[in-house]
């Protein structure tokens, strides 16, 4: 059976513009492509988790509004068990402008209601059959509860740590398998080398710890070593959901029963296909696409230090 993979945290509609040069000033722009999508970090997870050959499950936060019922009607096209989704009377649902300039890199503008609740309550293992849990970092409360969730089923809990963490801490604590964006590390510990901040942390919460860098790939630690595996050379259209897709692509990995290093390999292998294409979720690929991908592509992985 295709393992279960449940995803915890926001989801979100895109409108993504296509220029050549991202806008900076305060007057009208010409956008040269758009395409309307769905985004947010838990929510693109479990498309890639889908479309990669799992099942997906997801648990997010939305109005009750028209967007709403858009965001869900995307989801279940891809696959995803949306019956974990609430939505909230006089709340809206989550919505981004995303600008992509000719270089694949991107400027996001997002709304997100502060009247939907935080509570993650209702979330229980009753829920759940998963062999892992993802979540992101935009629903703390969320985050927390799906890290706890993981740890009481004794299946991996992965946590895409993006900023701000101010109130993630715990969830840091309790993920089996933490991955930050180096933005988000930078954030939560600055003014410290990635490989010793990485490793410090593995250490003092006793699991795995990454960060993700773009086209510098990842750098990982079980807090006796730190090591680097290699990103693949693309030419970059688009980044949005890159992350997101790494994200659901690991958790998948995990729940097939890889290890940390076939799951980065298999991840950075679906972040590379997505970025070659235009359209945020549009662009997360297919399993056979992953397969042919790293049947045909090499990437070095290499020790980085030792302590």
């Amino acid at each position: 059976m295709k393992p279960l993979v449940m995803c915890v945290g926001v989801a979100v509609e895109d409108r993504v513009y296509g220029f050549d040069k991202l806008p900076t000033k305060a007057q009208k722009y010409r956008a040269n492509a758009l395409t309307i999508t769905g985004g947010g970090g838990a929510a693109n997870a479990a498309v890639a988790v889908s479309r990669l050959g799992g099942q997906a499950s997801l648990a997010a936060r939305l109005g009750d509004d028209a967007t709403a019922s858009s965001i869900v009607a995307d989801l279940v096209r891809d696959g995803v068990d949306c019956s974990l989704v609430r939505r909230f009377e006089g709340c809206r649902s989550s919505q981004s402008a995303v600008f992509i300039d000719g270089d694949g890199e991107r400027l996001i503008a997002n709304y997100r209601d502060a009247g939907l609740p935080q509570s993650a309550d209702w979330l229980n293992t009753t829920h759940c059959a998963a062999k892992a849990i993802v979540a992101d970092t935009k629903w703390p409360a969320g985050a927390t509860r799906a890290m706890q969730l993981a740890a009481d089923l004794q299946i991996p809990g992965v946590l895409d740590a993006e900023q701000p963490l101010d109130e993630c801490e715990s969830a840091i604590a309790m993920a089996s398998h933490c991955i930050f964006s180096m933005q988000g590390l930078q954030s939560y510990r600055p003014n410290t080398e990635p490989t010793d901040a990485i490793t410090t942390i593995a250490r003092q919460h006793r699991n795995w710890v990454a960060v993700t860098d773009g086209n510098q790939g990842v750098y990982w630690s079980d807090g006796q070593s730190c090591r680097h595996t290699a990103a693949f050379t693309i030419e970059a259209k688009d980044t949005l959901g890159a992350g997101d897709t790494w994200h659901g692509a690991f958790a998948l990995a995990l729940a097939e029963c890889r290890s940390e290093s076939q799951a980065i390999l298999f991840s950075n292998a679906a972040a590379a296909i997505k970025c070659s294409r235009f359209g945020g979720r549009d662009g997360i690929p297919c399993r056979a696409e992953v397969d042919h991908w790293l049947a045909t592509h090499s990437v070095a992985e290499r020790l980085v230090k030792r302590r």
